[in-house]
Order: C-alpha cells, then sequence, then structure tokens
C-alpha cells in the first residue's frame, strides 16, 4: 500500500468519526488529484541530463569563486569549496575571505545548517537565504532540479543562436530554493543554457546563464554561471567552477557531530 493509499485512508476514517469537517473533502479531492496527474516523462528526462552535466551524480569535491558586481564596479569576492554526495548531502566551506574561514554549510536533503567558528550550536537556515550577492545558499548547497521541481515542457526557443527546449518547472514543497524556475535546455546536447528563478508570487527574481563549457570532472560543463538580479538592475554575481574531482566522501562526515568537531 503507498503513502497517497495510507493518507487518504486515514483521511476517510477521521471524516467518518467527525473529527474533520467535510468542508474538508473538496481539499483533499484538489490534493489527491494534483498527487495522482501525469508525469512529463519527456520533460523529466530532459531536466535530469541538464542535471548530470551540470555536477556528478558521483561524489565529488569542486571549488567555486563567486565575483559581486553593482554597476559594472567589481564588489566582494568570495571562494567556496563544495563537498557533495549524491546531491543530496553537500558541505560548503568558506576559503575566503581569511575572517570568515572555518565557517560552513551542511544540507542533508533539504535541511540546511551553519556551523561558525567559537559558536557552539548550529543555525538553521532556509536554501532561499541570500548567501552572497545573488547567490542563495541553495545556488550551492543543492542543484537537484530534478528531485526538487515537477517540470512540464512548454515549447521550444533559441538562446544566442542555439536551439532550445524550454521547461516550467514547479517546486514540490516549499522547502526548496525557488518556487518556480523557466529553464531554457539545449535541443541537441541537453546542455542548461538559462533560467529565470521565480517567487511564489509569480514575481521574477534574478536570471541565470550558463555559460564557458568546457572539461570538468570528467565531462563537459558549464564552469561560469552568470546570476542576475531581476529587481535591482546592475547586480550580478558570476560564479567560476574548477578543481572539480570525483571523491569517495563517507557518509559520516555529513554530519552535525563531524562539523562540530571541525570547529
Amino acid at each position: 500500500m503507498t503513502d497517497r493509499i495510507r493518507s487518504r485512508r486515514k483521511f476517510l476514517g477521521l471524516l467518518a468519526t467527525g473529527v474533520i469537517s467535510p468542508a474538508l473533502l473538496p481539499l483533499a479531492r484538489a490534493a489527491d488529484e494534483e498527487s495522482t496527474a501525469p508525469v512529463d516523462e519527456a520533460a523529466a528526462r530532459i531536466v535530469t541530463k541538464a542535471d548530470e552535466i551540470r555536477f556528478p551524480r558521483e561524489s565529488f569535491q569542486t571549488e567555486i569563486e563567486v565575483q559581486n558586481f553593482s554597476d559594472g564596479q567589481p564588489g566582494d569576492m568570495r571562494k567556496f569549496r563544495i563537498l557533495s554526495r549524491g546531491n543530496e548531502n553537500t558541505i560548503v566551506l568558506t576559503l575566503e575571505p581569511i575572517s570568515e574561514r572555518g565557517q560552513a554549510l551542511l544540507m542533508r536533503g533539504r535541511d540546511l545548517w551553519i556551523f561558525m567558528p567559537n559558536v557552539s550550536q548550529p543555525v538553521r537556515l532556509s536554501l532561499a537565504q541570500r548567501l552572497t550577492g545573488q547567490v542563495a545558499n541553495g545556488d550551492l548547497a543543492r542543484a537537484n532540479f530534478a528531485g526538487d521541481y515537477t517540470p512540464v515542457l512548454t515549447g521550444a526557443e533559441t538562446v544566442d543562436g542555439i536551439a532550445a527546449q524550454v521547461l516550467d518547472l514547479t517546486a514540490v514543497d516549499r522547502g526548496v530554493t525557488y518556487a518556480k524556475v523557466k529553464y531554457w535546455v539545449g535541443e541537441k546536447d541537453g546542455r542548461p543554457l538559462k533560467a529565470e528563478f521565480y517567487a511564489l508570487s509569480g514575481r521574477l527574481l534574478k536570471t541565470c546563464r550558463y555559460e564557458e563549457f568546457r572539461e570538468l570532472g570528467g565531462r563537459v560543463r558549464p564552469t561560469r554561471l552568470v546570476m542576475e538580479d531581476a529587481l535591482k538592475k546592475g547586480e550580478v554575481s558570476v560564479l567560476s567552477y574548477s578543481n572539480m574531482t570525483l571523491q569517495d566522501l563517507p557518509e559520516r562526515m555529513f554530519t552535525r557531530e563531524y562539523l562540530r568537531r571541525l570547529n
């Protein structure tokens, strides 16, 4: 018996005993219809392939330099080391600035904590909170579009002369980084080309371009991401990826206890 069926039987039992008002029955029907909505298999395959181009399925380590700009003028620069195990468990270590070295983010599933030197307890964060410039915590800690969004293939367009498939991605729950994403993926090679990130209200928050495809971590990947604020023109963050290697990272690394020992 599936979890959906169990939940539905429990709801009907509570309804029969009067614990739940019959007025909530239409909501239950709507939720049931949504859970049984057909999956766009073609869209799911496109997003999964693009995910695999962006980052390895296997455990890996990489370094990311984030350079922030305001009206074309360079601002602060930050550097991070990412340790990822299966895209579900991630550690983000701050390397620069030196004053913040030792600070770390730990993600397990969609749960995220920040660890800071000389602070005894980690602090819970959301994936959507800003890390630096136009970069949210989830932009570095979690890059799993296939697991976080329900995709629908909506059409085809051209991006910088490249034929692209256009997809609308809707968050599976409110714990993910963005409520909605519009995603352009190369029709020929499946490479991610561009994305627009939206709030729950439908307001455009930022855009992202995937650039400079080069050999990285065993295959050709985008090594430069340009993220632009849609609300404050001229506010841009450029993410540069380097030194990506596949590594066997043990499960015990991705625990609060392990990171406490590091600090």
